[in-house]
């Protein structure tokens, strides 16, 4: 079984440089999950955890622990989470092929 998301090397190097940062040397990892909301309907969600939930998928990243939420594996089939730096931002961006819309500002999609 191919695994329920991949990572660019851009965002495996960001997720390392994060958890070994002071601020997050104490979690266990970040978990992934999709909750309903913004104006297209879904939204990807990221958290720092302490521990993982009963039922989440754990996927090692180079060192890091990524918890999937079992909820959001039907919705990441197929993603690669990448990381983007530009002149204003920089933000973990998810490369979905399921998604049929995406809003104007990027913050939430629908499939």
């Amino acid at each position: 079984m191919s695994q329920i998301i991949t990572f660019s090397d851009q965002a495996k190097l960001r997720l390392k440089e994060i958890m070994s940062s002071k601020e997050y040397q104490n979690a266990s990892g970040v978990r992934i999950s999709v909750k309903s909301g913004g104006c297209a309907g879904m939204t990807y969600e990221m958290n720092y955890v302490d521990q993982s939930i009963d039922g989440d998928e754990k996927i090692e990243v180079d060192g890091v622990n990524v918890f999937i939420d079992p909820k959001a594996i039907m919705y990441l089939l197929g993603t690669e989470m990448d990381y983007k730096t530009d002149k204003f931002t920089s933000s973990f961006v998810f490369n979905n092929p399921n998604e049929t819309e995406r809003c104007g500002c990027g913050e939430s999609f629908k499939i």
